[in-house]
């Protein structure tokens, strides 16, 4: 259906002034920051398989402007879209964008399917499809502010086909978030400093998760010396303003000052209403998923630590979910990954889109293990829909699992490691969901400063970030 070509086509062009949202139409914008909504439902362990929305009322679908995925963000003001959607164009500079020659390939003359394809190819391609058709292998570009896909209804551009509303859910995830040692030195008197200059933009998304890199807690011996990491209780209520809804302690800092620092941890994020995924007093615990629901969307969170130092989960003991793998716990244990896959499908079953949170790989390069990509690949064949991975410090490429996207690392988010370049560099992700389907995952690139506080950058900084991610990525990711 949203491949369909043909006389249809023909009418967006007719159909675009007709078609464009009036200020009666629109709906009030929600205020600037607004923090993640509390969910409607949020069950840790229990619940039933997600209701079948009834069907939202049709509306035009946006015609959006889609490029390859490596292409810088951009916006396109609406005269200059409108008269590329008409007429073609054959320069990036119609469209105000950098570039020489373009190429413009839309539904008028070909399926959306096909005209997806060319533009995952090449980078000089200009894809215009309905908003429907495009998935996260694509960037879109924004027309007069507007995004076609997190504003379906406001956006200017339209196709004259009605389709039903989807629901539009939005998540951002960050990396490594380390508020001890040095970061809660330089900040004793507020130790969630470091998240003040990026809290309006990550509690804007209407989920929020990022790996919680240290305890809450000094109640025992050191484990690991000076790297053992021990955050101030109080960073909760920062966290909490940031919008964080989840943090994964499936990672090799968690139980840096042994067992009772570690449930104590647990207990504090407990009662400041961030949840917890990846560790746990037992095994049992440890393998919880987490399942957040917006507006009727169910979103499931599973997080795995192949890196060691915290212990293993057991009946037992408490610890990180384990998943055995080079470099640093061996071989990859393959009744581990059945265990976790076996996970997945249950937790699939219950949610519309499964995301799994994993602290994996080689610390300070860009090179994915082998072992990562075998473990990814288990985990879409299992359902998940995401991948998103922590650890090794530096950014790591994107590529697709099966229908899976996997982003092996987003490098540090807040960290005191200021002896590399490398380190002191990351991305975000704001993901876009239509009902079940992951529409964009547009990563954010941001430098740590001198005070340890990660800050948006632009420019030749932000595009030497983004080369480094897209020239480890492979696929349609692949620059």
């Amino acid at each position: 259906m949203m491949a369909r070509a043909g006389l249809a086509g023909l009418l967006v062009v007719l159909l675009l002034a007709a078609c464009q949202t009036t200020d009666e139409e629109r709906p009030p914008a929600p205020p600037a920051g607004a923090s993640s909504a509390p969910a409607a439902s949020t069950s840790p362990s229990v619940g039933p398989p997600p209701a079948t929305r009834a069907p939202s009322p049709a509306f035009s679908m946006p015609l959006a402007l889609v490029v390859h995925a490596t292409r810088p963000t951009a916006d396109v003001a609406v005269a200059a879209a409108r008269q590329v959607v008409a007429s073609g164009a054959t320069r990036w500079d119609d469209i105000g964008q950098s570039g020489g020659k373009m190429r413009v390939l839309s539904t008028k003359e070909r399926r959306a399917g096909d005209v997806l394809r060319e533009v995952r190819a090449s980078r000089n391609v200009l894809g215009i499809v309905p908003a429907d058709a495009v998935d996260a292998r694509v960037r879109v570009l924004t027309v007069g502010g507007r995004h076609p896909l997190r504003e379906p209804k406001r956006y200017p551009l339209r196709t004259p086909f009605a389709r039903s509303v989807p629901e539009v859910t939005t998540l951002a995830a960050v990396g490594d978030i380390m508020l001890g040692r040095r970061v809660g030195e330089r900040h004793r008197a507020d130790p969630g400093a470091p998240l003040k200059p990026l809290r309006k933009q990550l509690a804007a998304a209407e989920i929020t998760v990022g790996n919680f890199e240290s305890t809450l807690s000094s109640d025992g011996s050191a484990t690991q010396g000076g790297d053992s990491f021990a955050a101030s209780p109080r960073v909760t209520a920062r966290l909490r303003a940031a919008g964080f809804d989840l943090v994964s302690l499936a990672n090799n800092h968690v139980g840096d000052y042994g067992d009772r620092a570690l449930r104590q941890t647990l207990a504090r994020f407990d009662s400041a209403r961030i949840e917890t995924v990846g560790a746990g007093r037992d095994l049992t615990a440890a393998r919880r998923p987490v399942i957040i629901e917006r507006n009727g969307v169910r979103v499931g969170f599973l997080a795995v630590d192949s890196i060691g130092e915290t212990p293993a989960a057991t009946r037992t003991r408490a610890g990180s979910n384990r998943l055995d793998m080079p470099p640093r716990t061996g071989p990859l244990n393959r009744a581990q990954l059945q265990r976790i896959s076996a996970d997945i499908r249950a937790l699939n079953k219950r949610v519309d889109v499964a995301v799994v949170l994993t602290h994996w790989g080689t610390q300070y390069t860009h090179r994915v293990e082998s072992s990562q990509r075998i473990a990814a690949r288990a985990f879409a064949a299992a359902g998940a829909d995401l991948v998103i991975g922590g650890h090794p410090h530096w950014v790591q490429g994107l590529e697709m699992a099966g229908s899976a996207v996997v982003v092996h690392s987003l490098g540090n988010f807040i960290f005191d490691m200021d002896f590399q370049t490398k380190t002191r560099e990351g991305i975000f992700l704001e993901i876009v969901l239509w009902d079940d389907a992951v529409k964009a995952v547009e990563p954010v690139p941001y430098v740590i400063d001198d005070a340890f506080t990660p800050r948006l950058v632009r420019g030749d900084r932000a595009r030497g970030i983004l080369d480094d991610l897209w020239n480890s990525s492979r696929g349609s990711f692949a620059q």
